[in-house]
């Protein structure tokens, strides 16, 4: 992201192994070239999950207070929860936005689960439009005063925001990918990831190229696709993160050396990711 991942060129050694007995939330801290953050978090899921081998803390929300208000029944149409993470509209701090129809409150517990990961959180607004309420916050890093840059505490922060809006909103968790692990009614069906896998990249001026990737969205994703696409010495620059029910949606700027990607480069890139995306990718969590 401008200032978030413009670092991100080489240098990635994330663990992203895979283990059938651990059934935590993964991502290692690996060396994401310089500027990145070298803090650990961990989360322990409520249901086997299939996950890779390391580990992140997504801090839950500190008490059971009215966050997300309001009382629905069965017959309510549940809407589709949207979580955004946005590193290009503002170069000095990371914008999150989330999106539950209209029955998201103040997500008071939600900011304080966020300053647990280190975080300084500010409610930015909130407006309404005919998908519901949009809650946008503005996020920096509390010990340096600036936007978030390592892709793994972008992760933690979306995970974070899902697990708690889970916690408070169980019906969230049947139209949500990680209702599998956190939720009380998991998704009812899964998505074919050879159906919902779309990639496209295109230049966005001299310098830069724009990648844009759809796929089912599974915990670690945000990691996982950064590590793809700088295995191949692409840099990320930046971008926008956005978890849509049971799909994941991500743009990023996109460079090598300086310079938009060539057509043959940017074929590479994408049999990359399909094949990373496509493959099976994990295997039964044990207890």
């Amino acid at each position: 992201m401008a200032a978030a991942m413009v670092s991100l060129g080489l240098g990635v050694h994330l663990n992203c192994s895979y283990s059938s007995r651990n059934f935590t939330i993964p991502l290692s801290i690996g060396t994401l070239s310089k500027g990145f953050g070298t803090n650990r978090y961990y989360i322990i899921p409520k249901k086997s999950l299939l996950l890779p081998s390391s580990t992140i803390f997504i801090p839950r929300a500190s008490s059971s207070t009215a966050v997300e208000d309001g009382n629905y029944s069965d017959t309510d149409t549940i809407p589709i929860p949207k979580v955004i993470i946005d590193q290009d509209s503002d170069p000095d701090a990371t914008l999150v936005e989330i999106t539950f129809g209209d029955r998201l409150g103040a997500l008071l517990d939600t900011m304080n689960a966020l300053k647990n990961l280190g975080l300084n959180v500010a409610k930015a607004n909130v407006y309404l439009d005919s998908s519901g309420k949009h809650n946008k916050f503005s996020i920096t890093k509390a010990d340096t005063g600036r936007k978030v840059e390592d892709p793994e505490l972008l992760e933690a922060i979306r995970l974070t925001i899902i697990n708690n809006l889970i916690q408070y909103h169980p019906e969230s968790s049947s139209q949500l990918a990680m209702g599998t692990a956190f939720g009380v009614e998991p998704p009812k069906q899964q998505i074919d990831v050879d159906i919902a896998t779309h990639i496209s990249i295109r230049d966005d001026g001299a310098d830069r190229s724009l990648l844009y990737v759809e796929t089912a969205d599974r915990p670690g994703l945000l990691v996982d696709l950064v590590k793809t696409i700088t295995d191949i010495n692409v840099a990320v620059e930046s971008g926008e993160f956005d978890t849509e029910g049971l799909l994941a949606k991500a743009t990023f700027h996109v460079s090598y050396r300086g310079k938009a990607l060539i057509k043959p480069l940017q074929q590479v890139l994408a049999n990359s990711l399909r094949y990373f995306l496509r493959r099976p990718s994990t295997e039964e969590a044990s207890f």
